[in-house]
């Protein structure tokens, strides 16, 4: 009886999860239906190679005032990034009124899933611990929106984002904007994002790539 019992409600958890994870995939690639009348607290992935180049060049043409509070993230062994981001926030320190920001940012690290040269072996370590940081970071931020454009430093803020979604904790919109050096095939970060569906909209810089990705969208040369 217990047996049965027992076997039951494990098939409705099971059910539910479909459910839920089937919910998520479809609402998932949504355009906004609204626009947010608060400030979005914005979590800002950077990366080394011209990613974090290509991020402040995105942010410095969007409205960033409606991303506040905002979080900065590099890899723990990229303090480069971070210092670029830091000397960006002082310029918009100097544009608003009085010289003062709205809301102080903050800049943070992150354990790398694989480092440069790294063997595939010892790599499942540091991604467990990566997803672990990961973690801990989104239960301490719990952002509205994560941007992106193609370091894999994102994934395992992606990974835990997607999990929070489908239990139903938080629902952190995913904007992942691909590289514009990206021109025939999405990177393996916004190919795992696109495949998974784990990235509220991604967008592509090229025509050619919305032939091969036709659910992303292209939204022609942002940088």
């Amino acid at each position: 009886m217990l047996s049965n019992i027992s076997t039951f409600l494990i098939a409705i958890a099971i059910t539910f999860m479909v459910i839920r994870i089937l919910y998520v995939m479809y609402s998932t690639s949504k355009p906004l239906c609204t626009m947010p009348s608060r400030p979005l607290s914005t979590l800002i992935v950077l990366g080394s190679g011209g990613h974090t180049a290509e991020m402040l060049n995105l942010l410095s043409v969007l409205q960033i005032d409606h991303f506040s509070p905002r979080f900065y993230i590099a890899a723990a062994t990229d303090n480069m990034s971070l210092e670029k981001a830091r000397v960006f926030e002082n310029s918009l320190v100097d544009k608003t009124e009085g010289g003062k920001a709205t809301k102080n940012p903050q800049f943070m690290q992150i354990y790398r899933s694989r480092e440069v040269g790294q063997s595939y072996i010892t790599s499942i370590g540091t991604t467990f611990i990566a997803l672990a940081h990961a973690l801990w970071l989104m239960i301490k931020l719990r952002p509205q929106v994560i941007l992106c454009n193609g370091p894999g430093t994102c994934i395992p803020l992606c990974v835990i984002a997607s999990i929070f979604k489908v239990l139903g904790i938080r629902w952190s919109s995913i904007f992942y904007v691909e590289s514009i050096a990206r021109v025939r095939r999405l990177s393996l970060s916004g190919l795992l994002l696109y495949k998974l569906r784990m990235a509220d909209q991604l967008f592509i810089q090229w025509p050619q790539l919305h032939k091969k990705y036709p659910r992303a969208h292209y939204v022609g040369c942002l940088m």
